[in-house]
């Protein structure tokens, strides 16, 4: 996996998530799996499977936080006049009305319903380097869109 840039923050809260992972949620399978056992034929033993396939989830859960952490670079947000990581966007369709306003974050953060875009979306790839008025184009499902950039936070 290569480096992936992250904030401080959600450093901080996949960190958490995966401690609570590693202690109680393994425990916790760990119960289920021994009560299952407990009761009886394993082949036919739907509360086993259950708790086989909760324990896959959980350990490759706990693999991919893993693999994140070890390789994030935390990203300093500072004030520049250029889209970077933390930067705050604000774009104009060009020959449209609506502004938009999207918030350049990495993979793990990423939530289009909050505004929060990776920089390895074609929107936030396409943004990465850009300063108030220039113009740019990336490539949609629905064909090549052309935006102007309003506004960098």
């Amino acid at each position: 996996m290569t480096e992936e840039l992250i904030s401080q923050e959600k450093f901080e809260e996949l960190t958490k998530e995966l401690d609570e992972l590693r202690t109680t949620r393994r425990k916790e399978v760990a119960e289920q799996l021994e009560y299952a056992r407990s009761l009886g034929d394993l082949s036919e033993n739907a509360e086993y499977q259950e708790a086989r396939e909760m324990q896959a989830a959980v350990e490759e859960r706990i693999g991919k936080l893993e693999s994140i952490l070890k390789n994030a670079k935390i990203i300093r947000v500072g004030k520049s006049d250029t889209v970077g990581m933390g930067a705050t966007v604000s774009v104009q369709k060009i020959g449209g009305d609506d502004k938009h306003t999207y918030t350049i974050v990495g993979a793990e953060e990423a939530d289009i319903l909050q505004g929060k875009v990776s920089y390895h979306s074609p929107l936030g790839a396409a943004l990465m380097g850009k300063k108030k008025g220039d113009e740019f184009s990336f490539h949609t499902p629905r064909g090549t869109q052309k935006y102007k950039i309003l506004k960098v936070e």
